[in-house]
């Protein structure tokens, strides 16, 4: 396990120990548990990826020589 110190400024700290009492439990611990929840989570880079592997999977067949005729790119009603 690794300590770490953080600054606060004197207000949040004393709120911080409020809410840890009310919580039965010590300001550590509350860190503790926010810097858990924060790691836990899914980033922005793995969500992408998630969601392209997702799109890629509907993907089931479409050939780079498919052509689409003219009217139909443009939506045209002829």
């Amino acid at each position: 396990m690794k300590n770490i110190t953080v600054s606060v400024d004197d207000e949040t700290y004393r709120r911080a120990r409020m809410k840890a009492a009310e919580q039965d439990t010590s300001v550590s611990a509350l860190v503790r548990r926010f810097l858990a929840e924060l790691a836990g989570g899914e980033s922005d880079n793995e969500r992408l990826k998630r969601e392209e592997r997702v799109i890629r999977e509907k993907i089931s067949a479409f050939r780079a020589s498919d052509r689409l005729a003219r009217d139909s790119v443009h939506e045209r009603d002829l």
